[in-house]
């Protein structure tokens, strides 16, 4: 654990520290985007984050090669290799993008390449625990299929996540600390050496994001671009496959009786096994409902918009701080109680506790759709949005006209007010329609900043 933790501390430090100069550098290239209509920052921000942590990881490799306990991953497997050249090529490919804007039937081939660089390299799945079958081996062709479209999801999921400040570092900080968990138990508590190289990728992906968020919290002062979001969503991906195809599960010594009955037993150790996509499911589920909305109206599913989920909770109410902590707390939910569950499938208390802390998130996330108003008495300790509205005076001049009770009727407290206001017309966004107000302005008439 030790030797995990320095690859992890250095990892971190070196992209901590590049992500100043590369800041500098974004900014000299030119390489800050204009606001588009789709944006939530209001000012431009250089990208080309992705460069300090490519760095990162490169610097947590060649630290992990030359620890004692660490080195016999790059002797006996070629994982780390294979992650890097696939790394590599769609690091170079984002660096592009974020500069010149390429097209997405580019970026989707560049992915599958670099899915194909690793799988030629030996990261690929070789077979699958399926509950109530057993293990089933797959032939090379299926599984070459299955492992690039693992990558492509998985790539993909985590860029559409990036919309708002430190959102994808911290969800897939979060992903990566619980997949550390789950490879190191069987690395260590299993000794299966085969899970060495998994635990060592989510070591190195968390110290490329505790390194970049300090720089990416909001306000940003840097984005990592695609060439961030997709090195890190394909270095995640990279874990999965060599946990899920690499180690063999007759290696945890779980199997009693029939092969069929052996599963059913060994199926909470194989829930992140089987499902690695559970440590992403929110950017998953992101993904198949932007899929499913653009291709309703027509549009191509990689054309961006509005509609994700992040951009729901700010048409909600939630400020922007408030939002990516709801995403943190629900990926966190998810990660670490499939793993706990995987752990003590028969302990109660996990369901019990799941549920409880779901619940609290589901209050959590409807919060702005309630605003009570504290009593008088307590007006000066609580913050000001739950303080009654002193209804507004009416203007000096106004006394006596013939329109003295309008000021009174338009301007009155808060309520009042906000039933005056417009309804949200019939087929705008389902993010729209959830509240009767809007945090946005109109982009069109927004010039510049739209």
């Amino acid at each position: 654990m030790r030797d995990y933790l320095l690859t992890l501390c250095v990892t971190a430090a070196v992209t901590y520290l590049l992500t100043g100069p590369v800041r500098k550098f974004a900014i000299a290239t030119g390489a800050m985007p204009e606001i588009r209509a789709r944006d939530v920052h209001r000012e431009p921000t250089p990208r080309l984050g992705g460069i300090a942590m490519f760095f990162g990881l490169c610097a947590g490799l060649l630290v992990a090669d030359h620890l004692q306990n660490l080195n016999s991953v790059f002797e006996q497997s070629n994982e780390p290799r294979a992650l890097l050249s696939g790394a590599a090529l769609i690091w170079l490919i984002g660096v592009l993008d974020d500069k010149f804007e390429l097209d997405a039937l580019i970026k989707l081939g560049a992915q599958m390449i670099s899915a194909g660089v690793m799988v030629a390299q030996g990261l690929t799945i070789l077979w699958l625990p399926i509950p109530g079958v057993g293990t089933v081996a797959l032939t090379p062709w299926q599984g070459t299929l299955l492992t690039v479209a693992l990558v492509v999801l998985t790539i993909n999921a985590v860029n559409f996540v990036d919309g708002l400040d430190g959102l994808a570092a911290g969800m897939v900080c979060i992903a990566a600390a619980a997949f550390f968990l789950y490879a190191y138990r069987l690395w260590y508590g299993y000794t299966i050496e085969a899970a060495a190289p998994a635990t060592l990728f989510a070591a190195i992906l968390m110290g490329m994001c505790l390194g970049f968020l300090p720089h990416n919290m909001h306000p940003a002062r840097i984005f990592m671009g695609d060439s961030g979001s997709m090195l890190i969503g394909l270095i995640l991906a990279a874990s999965a496959i060599s946990i899920t195809g690499q180690v063999d599960p007759d290696a945890l010594k779980i199997f009693e009786g029939s092969t069929r009955q052996a599963t059913h037993a060994a199926l909470p150790v194989f829930i992140p096994l089987v499902l690695p996509l559970t440590i992403i499911a929110i950017p998953m589920a992101d993904l198949v409902l932007a899929i499913v909305r653009r291709t309703w109206k027509g549009q191509s599913p990689f054309a961006a918009d509005r509609g994700h989920l992040h951009h729901r909770l700010l048409e909600i109410g939630h400020s922007h701080s408030r939002a990516v902590l709801i995403m943190y707390f629900w990926s966190a939910l998810i990660a670490f109680g499939t793993l706990a569950y995987s752990v003590h499938s028969t302990s109660m208390w996990i369901v019990l506790g799941v549920v409880a802390l779901s619940a609290i998130g589901l209050v959590l996330l409807l919060l702005p759709r309630f605003t009570p108003r504290a009593p008088r008495w307590a007006q000066s300790v609580v913050p000001p949005r739950y303080r009654r509205r002193k209804p507004a005076v009416a203007p000096a001049e106004a006394v006596g006209s013939a329109d003295a009770d309008e000021p009174a009727e338009s301007a009155g407290d808060g309520d009042a007010a906000e039933e005056e206001r417009e309804p949200v017309p019939a087929g705008v966004n389902g993010a729209t329609a959830i509240g009767h107000r809007s945090r946005f302005s109109d982009r069109s008439k927004a010039g510049a900043r739209g």
